[in-house]
C-alpha cells in the first residue's frame, strides 16, 4: 500500500484540544461524513485513549462494519490499521500535529484498500474526498468548542 492520500489543515488550538477531538472516537458520527457508529472495544490503561475500535461506515457504495487499532504519540501523533474489515481490506491512517504559536497544523494521511474492484485514479480521488472531509469536520469541531 504505497499509494497514499495526504492533506494538512491548519487549526485555532492547541494540540492537546485537537487531539482530545480526535481521541473521542465515540463523537465521531457528528463531525466525520459516513461514520454512523464508532464502539471503543479496549483502551490504553495508562492514558484511557481507544487502543481498538470497531466503526460502522456508511458512504456511498461503501458499508462495511470495521475495526481499527490505534497507537498513540502523546499530543503529537497518532496513527492506525485496519485489523477487521468486510468491504474494507486495508487502511492505514495518522494524524500529525505540529503546534504554531496559537494555531497547530494537523497533517492527515490515509490509505485505503476495498474489495470492490476501483481504478487507482478513483480510489485516490474517494481518498482524498475522505481525507478533505475529515480535516474539514475536525477543524469545525475543535474551533467551534463543540468537544468534550
Amino acid at each position: 500500500m504505497a499509494d497514499q492520500t495526504e492533506s494538512s489543515v491548519e487549526i485555532e488550538a492547541d494540540p492537546a484540544a485537537i487531539m482530545a477531538v480526535i481521541a473521542d472516537l465515540p463523537a465521531y458520527p457528528q463531525w466525520s461524513d459516513g461514520i454512523t457508529s464508532v464502539e471503543v472495544l479496549s483502551v490504553y490503561e495508562e492514558d484511557g485513549r481507544p487502543a481498538d475500535a470497531r466503526f460502522h461506515l456508511n458512504s456511498g457504495p461503501i458499508r462495511d462494519d470495521y475495526e481499527l487499532e490505534y497507537d498513540w504519540d502523546g499530543d503529537t501523533k497518532v496513527t492506525w490499521k485496519l485489523t477487521k474489515g468486510d468491504m474494507v481490506t486495508a487502511m492505514d491512517g495518522m494524524y500529525e500535529l505540529t503546534p504554531h504559536g496559537d494555531s497547530t497544523t494537523v497533517h492527515y494521511r490515509l490509505s485505503v484498500d476495498v474489495k470492490i474492484p476501483m481504478l487507482g485514479m478513483m480510489k485516490r480521488k474517494a481518498e482524498k474526498v475522505i481525507v478533505e472531509t475529515a480535516l474539514k469536520g475536525l477543524k469545525e469541531r475543535v474551533e467551534s468548542g463543540a468537544a468534550g
